[in-house]
């Protein structure tokens, strides 16, 4: 894998790494206490955003390969 540090693929771990964090700290929230709802909304849009993203960086790294 390339090491730069602003390649597709280094892009790509970070997402799935924020994508991760999201995921544990919306789960936390949503099961420990009360959270407030915007809050929570945002948090959803921006892991919907981070999915996004990181489908987008997986199809160009990884093109599909003609049949």
């Amino acid at each position: 894998m390339d090491t730069n540090l602003h390649s597709p693929e280094r892009r790509l771990i970070d997402l799935r790494i924020e994508h991760g964090d999201l995921d544990a700290m919306i789960d936390h929230a949503s099961v420990e206490h009360p959270v407030d709802e915007l809050l929570m909304q945002r948090l959803k849009k921006r892991r919907l955003s981070l999915r996004d993203e990181i489908a987008r960086l997986e199809r160009l790294v990884s093109p599909d390969q003609p049949a």
